[in-house]
């Protein structure tokens, strides 16, 4: 027994610490935000009228984009777009640039570039965004003015509240391929080559190899590039924020950042605990789901 009460001690020699600062840096402060998102600045009990006051409120839908507005069901609609538009372009080119690249000579060099944009600081993608579509330096506006298009999109895409969100989404499809190129490019060097050699003897084509092979057997990967882009397509702050602050006049602004708006710029930190709380209930649907599917295929 007393050798039984040595070895508890010698373990809590090491797992107090660790539970104690899982406990206050962690655990407190998921409670606090979460009880805060229910408490006004006077620290009365509202129940879901923070909620209300962050979703449904009259004066943040900016759907018209009207100027100095901080709209965050706004937010959360932009938050929609760019998973409706960046999730499926960047795991597609992610599968189709691994496939064409995949047995080509030189294919390594052009990974390693691609997956440049994922390995710099999203600070930097951020600026590299506004300065690639800027109508003075940028490449975008003047490729599209000399090929005959006018209006708005030879213009600063980032300055005008109609294409800076597209300029953002649009831009961090460039910057996050290269994970997706990365990892099913790791998913490609599993598949048995059998599977090729039988398919080119029954006379499939590559389509027909690359819908019924490639994009099947690589279903595994695809689910995490998946969950692990809809993740950083939910949290994303800080390519809005070097690029357009949420600007011009809300119509690129997200969630995170409507966040720090409301913590450290409009001081109303019960709304920021708000928007947390959104930001962890989103998060936590994707780990779930994620979890189902990886339980759906351990077990056939």
């Amino acid at each position: 027994m007393t050798k039984r009460r040595a070895e508890l001690a010698h373990a809590a020699v090491f797992v107090v610490p660790a539970v104690v600062l899982v406990a206050v840096f962690i655990v407190y402060p998921a409670l606090e935000t979460l009880r805060l998102s229910f408490f006004d600045a006077d620290d009365n009990f509202v129940g879901l009228q923070n909620f209300v006051q962050v979703l449904a409120s009259d004066d943040t839908l900016n759907l018209d984009r009207f100027p100095n507005t901080y709209p965050a069901w706004g937010s959360l609609i932009h938050n929609a777009v760019w998973i409706l538009i960046h999730l499926p372009v960047t795991v597609l080119l992610g599968i189709v640039l691994a496939t064409l690249l995949h047995n080509l000579r030189g294919g390594a060099a052009i990974k390693g570039i691609i997956f440049l944009g994922v390995v710099i600081p999203m600070i930097v993608g951020g600026v590299l965004i506004r300065f690639m579509f800027d109508s003075g330096a940028g490449i975008v506006p003047n490729f599209l003015e000399a090929i005959g298009f006018e209006g708005v999109v030879t213009r600063s895409w980032t300055a005008y509240p109609q294409t800076s969100l597209m300029a953002l989404i649009l831009g961090s499809i460039l910057l996050w391929t290269g994970f997706s190129l990365t990892m099913h490019s790791s998913g490609l060097s599993t598949i048995p080559k059998e599977l090729y050699e039988a398919a080119d003897v029954d006379g499939a084509g590559t389509l027909v190899e690359f819908f019924r092979i490639t994009i099947p057997m690589l279903a595994p990967v695809t689910t995490v590039v998946i969950a692990m882009t809809l993740l950083w397509e939910i949290k994303i702050f800080d390519i809005v924020y070097a690029a357009t602050r949420g600007g011009p006049g809300g119509s690129s602004m997200v969630l995170s950042l409507q966040m720090y708006n409301y913590a450290f710029r409009a001081l109303e930190q019960n709304l920021a605990a708000t928007v947390g709380v959104l930001l962890a209930v989103f998060t936590g649907l994707v780990g779930i789901w994620l979890m189902r599917r990886n339980a759906k295929e351990v077990n056939g």
